[in-house]
């Protein structure tokens, strides 16, 4: 980490600030929040969000903060550029919120959902800036990569229970991707195995939505994908985190530098434990949560799991003029 450049570790003042009050978790959203304009608030607003995106454009090779600033849409979307785009954008928000200091303390936890878990890193201290930008380029790459190889696709299924999605999934050859609540969950596979669980779950009484991503991930059809990105973790220095991280595929904490480069290297072809880490944050008195990132997708996710939580998004340059209060 001493390598890092200045603007990156003005993120690392995450780490020196007072323990909260009560127990606190900042959370950061994944692939689907991406949206045209994100970041360019912030980055117009605030030095150490200006510095983020200038080390990402530098760190990437490309102008992500062109993308993130005026898309096009279709481009955005694409996996290989939306997940770079959202990891630094999310960075970006995180730096503003420490300039501005609009964060009421240091967490209990980090936890982020899929992509998001990068930015978690970064911010626990695990993960370098500059490391984090490269991982996630080739990431996306990857990823977009294996999905062109074999054709796979996602659906959401809403209002079943996931021990009924499980049965459809063994019934129609689709795998769980995501558990993201009690009755929220995205499976993944060939396109034949999502349209039949899509079917059998509609017949059952849920509803079947198809989700717009290239491939099938966070299923065994991201195992080529595994085995290529395995070599990026290899490649990259990874530090224990500072600050709990809860792992995407235990719903645990990740505490060592090895529980953290295991998770990376499975992540991508393991099912997001969504559901499981709020309830593990939850259980230990986590009752404020700060969603940093572009969207509020991960705000709607937590009350469908916990109503009586409180979460406080910071997705704007507006939403930083107060300090968020636990």
């Amino acid at each position: 980490m001493s390598t890092e450049p200045a603007s990156a570790l003005n993120l690392h003042r995450l780490l020196d600030l007072p323990t909260a009050g009560p127990p606190l978790s900042i959370i950061f959203p994944g692939q689907g929040a991406q949206k045209v304009g994100m970041g360019q608030d912030v980055h117009d607003t605030f030095s150490a969000s200006r510095d983020i995106f200038t080390l990402a454009d530098a760190a990437s090779g490309t102008s992500v903060s062109d993308l993130c600033f005026h898309g096009p849409a279709d481009a955005l979307t694409a996996t290989e550029n939306a997940q770079l785009a959202i990891l630094t954008a999310s960075l970006a928000y995180l730096a503003a919120a420490l300039e501005t200091a609009a964060l009421p303390g240091r967490p209990a936890y980090l936890a982020g959902h899929s992509l998001g878990e990068y930015t978690a890193l970064v911010a626990s201290g695990s993960l370098g800036t500059t490391d984090a930008v490269m991982m996630v380029r080739e990431r996306g790459r990857i990823m977009a990569e294996a999905g062109n190889e074999e054709a796979g696709t996602m659906a959401a299924i809403l209002g079943l229970e996931a021990e009924v999605v499980e049965q459809i999934c063994a019934q129609s050859g689709a795998e769980p991707a995501n558990y993201n609540g009690p009755t929220q969950t995205v499976v993944g596979g060939t396109p034949s195995a999502v349209e039949r669980a899509s079917q059998l779950a509609r017949e059952q009484g849920g509803k079947a939505l198809p989700v717009n991503v290239s491939g099938a991930f966070h299923t065994s059809l991201m195992a080529p994908a595994c085995e290529r990105f395995a070599r990026v973790v290899d490649s990259i220095p990874i530090l224990d985190p500072v600050i709990p991280v809860i792992g995407n595929v235990t719903a645990t904490p990740l505490e060592t530098a090895a529980q953290v480069r295991e998770e990376l290297r499975t992540q991508i072809g393991r099912p997001v434990q969504w559901n499981a880490s709020v309830r593990f944050m939850t259980g230990r008195g986590v009752r404020t949560f700060i969603e940093l990132g572009p969207g509020r997708v991960l705000s709607a996710m937590l009350k469908r799991i916990d109503a009586e939580v409180v979460c406080t998004s910071i997705d704007s340059a507006a939403a930083l003029s107060n300090r968020v209060h636990v």
